[in-house]
């Protein structure tokens, strides 16, 4: 595995990172916010199953703000102005573990940040925080899961076959194209996977037990693509996990809910005594 650095400009984000992974160039694009000094802690957003860099609007800017943290955001390969996916191309089963595994450390190393930082994902981005963090413990200081996806719920699947025909018959098309240069790759790649049925038997609670670092997750008690399950179960299985159950809040607390959801992470960051001598990065 190689990772080439390159930085240039373009209308969706800071720079591009040009990685080589599996034989495969891809374009990652990704943006710098927050705080502007290097010794600041590095928090690092990961997106759900149909968002990009762009999709996160102004959250990712308004909580480094809250938090004194630096922050990264960038576009996994098939979303935003990242590379889409190639033609007949299948997300394979083990689809969030190599972004795990391969994407995200590959961009770290493209991007020289070396010290360990703390992830922020959501959904889709949230089973990749925690992933990452089971395999590379070194390299995490923390996570902030929002609406992981543990294992795999029929109400997940519900959900998902919904946003398909949506897809097909509304104008859900439109608006993801105002967040994904290719929104048949985005949307696609996502839905065909999660509704493929070798997809059922997916579950990283065996991977959990690995994590060593503080863990938030945070479930909306209405999220229409995952029950309180979810976030139970992880905290079976990880020590230093803490919950926090929002009401009247559905998949994406950080629309539904932004306030409550920066106050949440706050103190959670406080309580673990963030600083930059631990959690800084090498730019």
């Amino acid at each position: 595995m190689r990772a080439t650095p390159v930085a240039t400009d373009t209308p969706r984000a800071e720079g591009v990172a040009a990685l080589w992974i599996g034989g495969r160039s891809l374009q990652i694009e990704y943006a710098w916010i927050g705080s502007g000094d290097r010794d600041a802690p590095l928090l690092i957003f990961l997106h759900e199953g149909l968002g990009s860099l762009s999709m996160w609007r102004d959250f990712p800017q308004a909580l480094c703000t809250a938090t004194g943290m630096r922050g990264l955001v960038y576009s996994r390969p098939g979303y935003g102005g990242s590379t889409p996916r190639a033609k007949g191309e299948k997300w394979p089963v083990d689809f969030m573990h190599r972004q795990a595994h391969e994407l995200l450390p590959a961009l770290l190393e493209a991007l020289g940040i070396v010290r360990p930082a703390w992830l922020f994902g959501h959904s889709d981005g949230a089973s990749i925080a925690l992933l990452f963090a089971a395999e590379f413990p070194l390299r995490t200081a923390g996570v902030i899961a929002v609406a992981p996806h543990i294992f795999v719920e029929d109400q997940s699947i519900r959900s998902i076959d919904a946003a398909r025909m949506t897809y097909r018959t509304r104008d859900l098309r439109q608006r993801l194209a105002r967040y994904h240069d290719d929104p048949d790759s985005a949307f696609w790649g996502w839905n065909d996977i999660w509704l493929d049925p070798a997809f059922r038997d997916w579950n990283i609670e065996g991977r959990l037990p690995a994590i060593r670092c503080p863990v938030l997750a945070i479930q909306g008690v209405d999220d229409e693509y995952g029950t309180m399950a979810q976030v139970d179960a992880l905290a079976r299985h990880i020590r230093r996990a803490e919950l926090a159950k929002f009401d009247a809040c559905g998949h994406s607390p950080h629309r539904d809910q932004p306030a409550a959801l920066t106050a949440t992470v706050v103190d959670f960051l406080r309580r673990q005594r963030v600083s930059s001598s631990t959690t800084g990065d090498a730019r």
